[in-house]
């Protein structure tokens, strides 16, 4: 488990030295104050367990914006969160450094389905990986996933997601 944990930091490491940076590697800047984007229009909506859920949403969608993330941010509040809009999907690999508080991170497929959900721990420079090919990561306060009833399976419903998920080709 240490080795594959030490390849997969490598490999996370090389690609972001290959690329200029790997969006949602934090840490990468001397700045040390929070980025605040401006909050989106039209909110992420998912049907979970326990109903509707209505996130209001900062969009990351650029190499600069996702490399800042949450960093330096102290709280983040109920229902406000941060979607990732990667270039490409692929395997996603996020860490906390710089970070100091616990999120979570919601990786969603090109078609807006939740596939996997992680607990990112303040401060930390564990890498936390998607295991799958994902389109975007939403970053959400600790223990709001649970709360909200949010699953993998559970459909995220936004005009960014519904862009990108209606430009796939069919078959795929």
């Amino acid at each position: 488990m240490v080795i594959r944990t030490a390849i997969a930091w490598l490999r996370t490491f090389l690609l972001a030295l290959m690329f200029g940076g790997l969006a949602g590697l934090q840490g990468c800047t001397a700045d040390k104050t929070a980025m605040v984007l401006p909050t989106d229009g039209a909110p992420l909506v998912t049907a979970s367990a326990k109903g509707e859920v209505k996130l209001s949403i900062e969009i990351a969608d650029d190499a600069s914006e996702q490399q800042r993330g949450l960093m330096h941010r102290e709280r983040l509040a109920d229902g406000h969160g941060m979607l990732f809009v990667m270039e490409a999907t692929r395997e996603a690999n996020f860490w906390m450094k710089n970070t100091p508080s616990a999120l979570d991170l919601i990786f969603i497929a090109e078609d807006g389905r939740i596939v996997t959900i992680k607990r990112g721990e303040a401060l930390s420079e564990a890498i936390i990986s998607s295991e799958a090919d994902v389109r975007f990561v939403l970053e959400i306060a600790a223990g709001e996933a649970q709360r909200l009833g949010l699953a993998p399976g559970d459909a995220m419903q936004h005009p960014v997601i519904a862009a990108i998920a209606d430009k796939k080709p069919a078959g795929n």
